[in-house]
């Protein structure tokens, strides 16, 4: 019989050491609360059910099988008998009732996921149980009200902000300013409210059973795996559904039992530069969430944090300085167990530390270099750990502009540097707005009071973040930092009225669509757009791209076609060019009259005239480019597009094309007219413009090789032009163009005296293509998969309208990812195989790379490096992402 609970504290871990670091079987919490209490630190007992159960519960359709009940009920037996309480009792005399909290864990940190259920265990009768027991009869009922108040919110889906308006309305009708001035009495009536709310809310009672709390819980947090936030942080991070998520049932431990306990949530380096200094927040006299809900502002863990940010409340250094001193050793101890930074929660109960907590935290892209890069230092990994400790996608951060501190800025406000970076964006009050607007191409900054995970997709949408409550271990924060976006958390100067949509900020008003700047590296919050500047990329980054680099098998070049993307490329690391589109060089204003004449001339004599016009601006082009790329090798693909893209529209573009060729309007018209085609990506494009008009490929052909010749009289090193034949289906069409090509080139070297090393080769972009790569390769020279086009062609399905529907597709399982961010391996990816196997078994010594959007994406990469490809090509701004991602692949292969 399949076992689904396990059990942690009191001694024991069931299933050994391979149950208590299993992650995929226990989800992270479960799996480092075992850890952590096998170690000897100071756990509450409790049990996990394991993500196979959650597996189980949808199989079952969403039930249980029968053995779980009898499970459960030995995990509360266990720790019923460590703690040496019992579960619903409400006997006033003893040890009290056995409280528990209820929490999702999946395998991997998400935010989407199930809030935690605190108190579970408290009715009626248990609250006076807990109140005689503890001596605290405050306490207890504020306990109560927060049991009820969670619950509700989280298991039974009733509206959180029905009572929050209660709360707030018995505080000012008694004169309160904080939940902490509330008194026995005014917990006790607001108890009875909050269960008038149930029974109005829901129909029934609040549950009293304290069995049937937890069975409730229980089902919450399975049914909160496949809840529409859950849904959309996993595709957003690329998380399975097939995971599951695991319970956790641990006994209470109590940080609101008066001025000697407290909790805290903690980080044992600066989760945003990744310093090497102890990093949190905590709250005396406070329960669980209290910390990261922004529902009291936080104080700083450590005096030095305090003195710097001169606040007034004493740190915890300063007022529990032994408690400190033993979570200091508690800190330096996990980090050397797990070697890692950790995010760890903690809480105090009455002068005892409880560790409830720890995980690989979360970090900036720049505090993660710097980790990993000081842990090689300080000797707990090495280099090659390092490099497989970085998210690649994760240097994207690193990539992007910075506030410029030479412009000049209007500071309305200041919160704090909750995640680093900078953006403006135009306001937007809620989440759904942002992600709207986001489509429609505005860049947004979402203003809220505080976040929650209902909030995950307009973060995600938004340029930015920006909080008027909640500290540095907030939802808001947490998440920003996961997602690399900038964030300023606990401005408590905003006002915000997100009904009306304002934001009053002093004696200013701001409206829903106002432009506004966030810091999150220094939390200054501004009037309107502040340029910005470029990152400097060196330091941790320079270090860690040059482990990457030894560590890689394949090459990394990029996709470009203007100078400063080449440049910037070639700055980021790329060894060259692995397509360059020759068609986005035809659409300036200064040539694209002269384009338009060539394809709509009647006659060979016409389009010749036409692209002598062109010629000398496309030498000019691949001139400059090969400035840039010397001694390196360049992909040139020659033009590919169908026509139609280039055919004017507008009156005013015909005239200057009838000037420019001599010819009447109305004739171009029906040339036009003529030119029509109804698929046209699968029309006159590519080769097949060569094969009908080998006059364009001759020009191109002939402005490569001067211009090449040119560089390499100049800079005394020769570029390498590899010259590539678009949208090849067959060897004959190869064999074609190739000759065109090298005919070309003898040319031009005879006329200049001089000749330079070049390759003919092509791009596989068709499934004909793939599956007679054999046949190609004895005219190719190389081949670069196109896998945009080869992904719409296999797939049948138009990339620039698959938007409309491939996210259903993805919701619903029937693809695990956008085919078009990352590589159909089952179905294209079989196709590449096909042809590097056929490829290379004609021809050993063929160049293959690949040159599609995929090239910039680590899980496309990693198949790269599985079928051995040479180079992998992706946009500028990706190169740095490709050299990691190519590390990480080829160390993984091994």
């Amino acid at each position: 019989m399949t076992q689904y609970m396990y059990r942690f504290g009191g001694g024991v871990a069931d299933g050994g050491d391979a149950a208590k670091g299993n992650k995929n079987l226990l989800g992270g919490k479960g799996a480092n609360l075992a850890e952590m209490a096998s170690i000897g630190l100071p756990v509450p007992p409790g049990f996990t059910l394991s993500t196979e159960l959650c597996a189980r519960y949808y199989e079952e359709g969403e039930s249980y099988p029968p053995s779980v009940n009898d499970e459960v009920a030995a995990g509360i037996a266990h720790i019923e008998k460590v703690t040496g309480k019992n579960f619903g009792d409400a006997n006033k005399v003893g040890n009290g009732p056995l409280l528990v909290s209820v929490r999702s864990g999946a395998r991997v940190s998400m935010p989407g996921m199930m809030d935690t259920v605190l108190n579970l265990g408290l009715n009626d009768e248990t609250v006076e149980a807990l109140a005689a027991t503890s001596g605290d009869a405050r306490f207890a009922w504020d306990s109560y009200r927060r049991f009820i108040q969670m619950y509700c919110d989280v298991v039974l889906g009733l509206d959180h902000g029905l009572f929050e308006e209660a709360l707030e309305i018995a505080k000012e009708d008694s004169g309160y300013f904080n939940d902490t001035d509330m008194q026995v009495d005014d917990w006790k009536k607001l108890v009875s409210i909050f269960k008038k709310i149930v029974e109005e809310e829901w129909g029934k009672p609040f549950p009293q059973d304290v069995n049937e709390q937890l069975w409730g819980a229980i089902t919450a947090v399975f049914g909160s795996w496949e809840c529409e936030r859950a849904r959309v942080y996993r595709r957003l991070n690329d998380i399975s559904a097939s995971w599951g998520t695991a319970v956790n049932v641990q006994a209470m431990v109590f940080g609101n039992m008066g001025d000697t306990s407290a909790t805290g949530v903690a980080f044992t380096r600066d989760p945003s530069s990744g310093e090497h200094a102890y990093y949190g927040e905590y709250l005396i006299n406070a329960q669980g969430e209290d910390v990261v809900a922004g529902i009291r502002t936080p104080q700083y863990l450590t005096k030095v944090a305090r003195e710097a940010a001169g606040a007034k409340p004493l740190s915890m250094e300063e007022a529990m300085p032994e408690i400190y001193a033993e979570l200091a050793k508690v800190f330096d101890l996990l980090e050397a167990h797990y070697r890692d930074m950790q995010d760890i929660e903690f809480t105090v109960e009455r002068g005892k530390l409880w560790m409830l907590q720890t995980r690989s935290g979360k970090r900036t892209a720049k505090a993660a270099l710097r980790i990993a890069i000081d842990m090689v230092g300080e000797k707990l990994i090495t280099e090659d750990e390092a490099i497989l400790r970085i998210d690649p996608m994760a240097l994207d951060q690193l990539l992007h502009p910075t506030l410029d501190p030479k412009a000049k800025r209007i500071v309305l406000t200041k919160g704090l540097p909750a995640s680093p970076g900078a953006a403006s964006g135009y306001i937007a009050f809620d989440a759904d707005s942002a992600e709207r607007r986001k489509e429609m191409g505005e860049s947004i900054i979402l203003v809220r009071t505080e976040t929650s995970p209902e909030d995950i997709h307009g973060m995600h949408a938004a340029k930015g973040i920006l909080t008027a409550r909640g500290g540095m271990t907030s939802h808001a924060a947490v998440v920003a930092r996961g997602m690399g976006r900038p964030c300023v958390s606990g401005a408590g100067a905003l006002l915000i009225d997100a009904k009306a949509g304002t934001l009053r900020i002093g004696d200013k008003i701001y409206h829903d669509g106002d432009m506004i700047t966030i810091d999150g590296t220094t939390g200054e919050v501004m009037e309107g757009e502040v340029p910005t500047i470029q990152p400097e990329l060196v330091g941790d980054f320079g270090i860690l791209m040059e482990w990457a680099d030894k560590g890689r098998r394949m090459a990394v070049r990029t996709n470009a076609e203007t100078p400063h993307d080449a440049q910037t490329a070639r700055d980021f690391g790329a060894q060259g060019i692995g397509l360059c589109r020759t068609e986005h060089m035809f659409f300036e204003a200064s040539r694209i009259t002269a384009v338009r004449q060539m394809i709509l001339a009647n006659d060979e004599a016409g389009r010749r005239a036409a692209l002598d016009k062109l010629l000398p601006e496309q030498r000019s082009d691949f001139t400059e480019i090969f400035r840039v790329m010397t001694g390196l090798p360049v992909t040139i693909r020659l033009l590919d597009p169908p026509l139609h893209e280039f055919l004017p529209h507008a009156e005013n573009e015909f005239a200057d094309v009838a000037s420019a060729a001599g010819v009447g309007i109305d004739v171009l018209k029906q040339r036009a007219n003529e030119l029509h085609e109804f698929n046209p990506m699968l029309g006159h494009r590519g080769c097949r413009l060569g094969v009908t008009f080998p006059e364009i490929y001759e020009m191109q052909a002939r402005a490569i090789f001067e211009a090449a010749l040119d560089v390499a009289a100049e800079k005394g090193a020769a570029p390498i032009p590899e010259v590539m034949i678009p949208l090849v289906g067959t060897k004959g069409e190869l064999t074609m163009m190739k000759a065109l090509v090298n005919q070309i080139a003898e040319k031009v070297f005879e006329e200049r005296g001089n000749r330079i090393e070049y390759l003919v080769g092509t791009m596989i972009e068709l499934p004909r293509a793939a599956l007679m790569a054999d046949e190609i390769a004895e005219e190719g020279a190389f081949f670069s998969f196109g896998t945009n086009d080869l992904t719409q062609t296999t797939l049948g399905v138009s990339r620039d309208d698959a938007a409309r529907f491939l996210t259903h597709y993805v919701d619903k399982g029937i693809y695990a990812r956008d085919p078009f961010v990352s590589l159909d391996i089952e179905g294209v990816g079989q196709l590449i195989e096909i042809a590097v196997n056929k490829g290379r078994a004609t021809r050993p010594d063929i160049k293959l790379g690949i040159c599609g959007e995929h090239g910039g994406d680590p899980a496309s990469i990693a198949f790269c490096e599985q079928v051995g490809l040479d180079y992998v090509s992706a946009s500028p701004y990706r190169v740095p992402i490709a050299r990691l991602a190519a590390a990480q692949a080829a160390l993984r292969k091994g």
